[in-house]
């Protein structure tokens, strides 16, 4: 009897879960089921480069290009006559010519006789100055460098002057170096220049105009320089120096604070001094010397021979 009751207990248990379970809702028993495997999560891609933090909104620019390297660019300097080399006396400058047809610039320059130029390879113009003469060439540097010559036309001039066989001291003369044009001797000043200093040109004549003193002791005369060679001139005065002294005797004491006038026979003026005994340079040839001491005016005539410097008195009389 106990057993049975047991047994109908249970039997009514069963029952009433497996009726509870059919009045569950679809969607209660599909939460039941096991869940399939959710798939491999897929890697965000990475984030920018930040900077500050931040991110960059600027593209990134590629860097500059490596420059190009430099070569050596080797130049000397000859006489076009004789192709000697030229060893002094060289300005070397260096241009280079732009694309947009403006004027070239210098990149770079010299004195040195046989410099070398660390450039960009490219075309350049090569200009040597020697003295007033020049020479350029245009020339194209590889990467590998280059050497070249630049041919000058031109030579050296020295000027001296003399009286007779004496020579005289160059610091007492002047020189004018001209360019004669179109029949006229000097129709360019090309430079001023003392004795005894050599003056770099270009190949051709000149007139050179020779003054000893500060006056009328000049003389002129046509020089012909060659290319590589060196011109040496000596232009030959007839001139003399003179004192200038007024005096009350032959000999005496000059007066001083003394105004001279030193006329040419037609009365042009040569040269004006003031002084007790003032010193002239005058070519040879006949003057007329005045000299004005207080208010009086005193005057003689005089010759001046070459080569013979002397006192030229006048009497106060």
């Amino acid at each position: 009897m106990f057993e049975f009751e047991g047994f109908e207990r249970r039997r009514r248990l069963a029952i009433g879960l497996l009726a509870a379970a059919l009045t569950l809702p679809l969607g209660a028993v599909r939460a039941q089921a096991p869940a399939t495997p959710d798939p491999l999560p897929v890697p965000a891609p990475a984030p920018a480069p930040t900077i500050g933090g931040t991110l960059d909104p600027t593209p990134v620019q590629p860097g500059p290009a490596p420059s190009t390297r430099q070569a050596a660019l080797r130049v000397t300097a000859q006489f076009a006559g004789d192709r000697r080399p030229i060893g002094s006396g060289l300005v070397w400058r260096v241009l280079s010519e732009s694309a947009d047809g403006s004027p070239p610039r210098i990149v770079a320059r010299s004195s040195e006789p046989e410099p070398a130029f660390s450039l960009d390879p490219g075309t350049y113009l090569l200009h040597a100055a020697y003295g007033f003469a020049s020479g350029t060439k245009r020339v194209t540097l590889g990467p590998l460098g280059l050497r070249e010559q630049v041919p000058i036309s031109a030579g050296g001039l020295s000027l001296a002057g003399s009286i007779g066989d004496a020579p005289i001291p160059p610091a007492q003369l002047a020189f004018q170096v001209f360019v004669p044009l179109q029949g006229n001797s000097e129709g360019r000043l090309v430079t001023n220049a003392r004795g005894g200093e050599l003056i770099r040109l270009p190949e051709g004549t000149y007139h050179v105009v020779s003054t000893y003193g500060d006056s009328n002791a000049i003389q002129r005369a046509d020089v012909k320089v060659e290319s590589g060679k060196i011109t040496d001139a000596t232009l030959h005065h007839r001139a003399a120096r003179v004192t200038l002294k007024l005096v009350a005797a032959a000999g005496g004491e000059a007066f001083a604070g003394t105004a001279f006038s030193v006329l040419t026979p037609g009365g042009d003026v040569i040269r004006e001094a003031i002084g007790a005994f003032p010193q002239v340079i005058l070519a040879e040839g006949d003057y007329v010397l005045i000299a004005r001491q207080e208010g009086q005016v005193f005057s003689r005539d005089f010759k001046v021979e070459s080569g013979l410097d002397r006192d030229i008195e006048v009497l106060a009389r």
